[in-house]
């Protein structure tokens, strides 16, 4: 049987997380963990987050998870969720706190004040469902089998990230301007919505992965 491990380092939504692949992966096993061993193990990992970043780093680091997430990012199938995005990289202006630095670019905050096209205001943290853009270059991901442009998914940051290299991004959202909302390079795919909340495309998102390779 195929173990999915959700990392557990003391942050994130990792219950509604769990709660989806099990949904969309009842033949697999679905592992919150916090064991170096058992992440190692895994075929697939999954990187959640729901908090401030440097907390959020703070905790990674202590959880001594670094080096077994590190070999993960480089051999198999490894997602990140929300934060687990913007961990990718290599800082945020959050705390101006260092990150994984798996990918090169940083996370940045929405402007203040942030408005649209009309000047009127738009709210941070971002919250709420916005259509999702996938650029030609990343339609044929298999994580995005069977997801039309513009489905609508379900998004709540104040922080987004600015890839250094565009042939990363793999999913954009108007916030008025297109932000990068979506990653996949190698093994490695991540989205900035919430899939566990947003209805059947995240499921369909959560379900691509777990029968993802970890090769496009």
């Amino acid at each position: 049987m195929k173990t999915v491990a959700i990392v557990d380092y003391g942050m994130g939504n990792l219950k509604s997380v769990a709660k989806a692949f099990e949904h969309v992966a009842p033949g697999q096993r679905i592992l919150i963990t916090s064991d170096a061993k058992e992440i190692a193990e895994a075929d697939r990992v999954v990187l959640p987050g729901q908090a401030a970043m440097p907390e959020s780093m703070v905790a990674l680091n202590d959880s001594g998870l670094r080096d077994v997430l590190l070999q993960a990012s480089k051999d198999r199938p490894f997602f990140g969720v929300c934060l687990g995005l913007q961990m990718l990289f290599e800082e945020s202006e959050e705390g101006l706190t260092p990150s994984l630095g798996y990918l090169p670019g940083k996370t940045v905050r929405f402007p203040k004040p942030h408005v649209d096209k009309n000047g009127a205001p738009l709210k941070v943290p971002h919250m709420g469902w916005n259509a999702l853009t996938i650029p030609a270059h990343a339609s044929a991901h298999p994580c995005w089998a069977g997801i039309a442009q513009e489905t609508a998914f379900y998004f709540a940051n104040s922080y987004y990230a600015v890839p250094n290299e565009s042939a990363v991004v793999a999913g954009t959202a108007n916030y008025p301007d297109p932000i990068c909302v979506a990653v996949g390079k190698a093994n490695l795919f991540a989205v900035q919505f919430h899939p566990e909340k947003s209805a059947d495309g995240g499921l369909r998102v959560l379900r691509n992965f777990s029968n993802w390779s970890g090769t496009l």
